[in-house]
């Protein structure tokens, strides 16, 4: 990898692990559906000009219903989930769980006949479950088991949402997808917003739904197209073994949240089991492996 695609694979690690602290910080003082809404709202108009300067909205119409169906399983779905975790656990559980979206990934395409298991990819599925069961078991209390349910709802919809690119929507601009996902979702969360608007406007909070919008949604979308056309969409992707240690360690400095012996060993195994459960096999179908892919990422 060359020195500017190291460059840009740090900032985008950086970038995608910052999410579940910002998410932690904003979910204090927002109700987790105003932080989607204006996470949504704010990544639409950054992105919007772009999208149309490259006229790239119009060819994604074609394909409107998958689109929908993408933009909930990916985005209005998951980012009011994850939010509603966050109102019960801890950033670097939040991050450490999602960690595992490749496996579940893996899973689904073997399902479905697109992908084969080895013995190699079976032991990382079971090292990477057992890494969620150790941090569940020794971490998470009984009384937060809705959040980790909804958190396992978010990784089958970050796992579903790249396959249904890949499959459907790999013929037309990666942008528009996103743009056009970002601008349905905020239609979809505006209804809501005022049931739940915040009485006051904290800095805190306001400042982490800003940062959310420009550095972890627009931003990184940007810099995620510029990696990808500098090495590639299988190497961009080895971002997915940063996040949780980036989500992990921002946790622990700025939030004080504690290095648990649950983290010490989920974190190993989810990592390791990533690794080994999504290796390809050499007579193995080529994954579903697109910018898509990358998408799930921008939480």
């Amino acid at each position: 990898m060359s020195g500017r695609g190291w460059v840009l694979f740090s900032a985008l690690s950086l970038m995608w692990g910052v999410p579940y602290l910002l998410i932690r910080v904003a979910v204090v003082d927002f109700d987790p559906l105003i932080v989607a809404f204006g996470r949504t709202l704010l990544g639409a108009l950054l992105l919007l000009p772009l999208a149309l300067r490259r006229d790239a909205l119009r060819p994604v119409l074609r394909h409107w219903k998958v689109l929908l169906v993408y933009t909930v399983v990916e985005i209005v779905g998951p980012w009011w989930l994850l939010g509603q975790a966050e109102t019960r656990l801890n950033s670097s559980t939040a991050g450490l769980i999602i960690a595992v979206v490749p496996l579940i990934a893996a899973v689904i395409l073997a399902a479905t006949g697109d992908d084969r298991f080895g013995p190699r990819r079976v032991l990382g599925l079971l090292l990477g479950f057992a890494g969620v069961a150790a941090l569940v078991g020794l971490d998470v209390r009984l009384e937060d088991a809705a959040a980790i349910g909804a958190l396992l709802l978010v990784t089958i919809g970050y796992a579903i949402g790249p396959i249904i690119v890949s499959r459907r929507l790999s013929d037309v601009p990666a942008i528009g997808v996103i743009t056009w996902s970002l601008v349905i979702s905020a239609v979809v969360y505006a209804p809501f917003a005022p049931f739940v608007w915040p009485t006051r406007l904290s800095v805190d909070a306001g400042l982490a739904v800003v940062a959310l919008a420009v550095v972890c949604t627009a931003g990184a979308f940007l810099v995620m197209f510029a990696l990808i056309a500098e090495v590639g969409p299988s190497r961009m992707t080895l971002i997915t073994y940063i996040n949780p240690a980036v989500a992990i360690t921002l946790g622990a400095l700025v939030l004080d949240e504690p290095l648990t012996v649950g983290i010490a060993i989920g974190f190993p195994l989810v990592i390791i089991g990533s690794i080994l459960g999504t290796s390809r096999t050499k007579d193995a179908a080529p994954p579903a492996e697109s910018v898509g892919v990358a998408t799930e990422e921008a939480r």
